[in-house]
């Protein structure tokens, strides 16, 4: 019987919990507020870990200092995580900016103007269409009425 779930998998989901954990209760940096660990990659020997996390701010120098933030503090957070977790490697961190969100939200916005468009162009091309009578086959337009 295959197992479900690589122990990377476990592991890095483990981790996302307990960073977000981490982040919400013991790290009091104002420039790390509403922060959101999105995904955890651990390489298979769980040496080293990539930690996706996304801000509340979508402005670029904002998300590069808490990134720095992140990074300078990835020593501290290894501490702490390494006394709730009780494994016997600790991975090294590393936190990356996750901007999946951002993009998700921007094709979504891309997506809503084309459907807006979309209807648009068709409102407009149906008062110039010819609607058909069923009862007698003739052409009425639509106009006319």
């Amino acid at each position: 019987m295959a197992r479900e779930y690589a122990r990377t998998d476990r592991v890095g989901q483990e981790i996302q919990k307990e960073i977000a954990t981490i982040l919400m209760r013991e790290i009091k940096d104002p420039r790390l507020s509403m922060t959101t660990v999105s995904a955890v990659e651990l390489t298979r020997d769980l040496a080293y870990a990539k930690i996706f996390v996304t801000f509340f701010t979508n402005e670029q120098s904002e998300i590069d200092s808490s990134i720095e933030v992140l990074n300078d503090a990835a020593g501290f957070i290894r501490s702490l995580l390494a006394k709730t977790l009780r494994a016997r490697i600790m991975p090294n961190l590393r936190f990356i900016y996750d901007s999946s969100m951002a993009e998700g939200v921007r094709m979504s916005t891309l997506v809503d103007k084309a459907v807006a468009s979309d209807r648009h162009f068709e409102e407009g091309n149906n008062s110039n269409e010819k609607l058909v009578d069923t009862d007698s086959d003739n052409d009425i337009d639509a106009k006319s009425e």
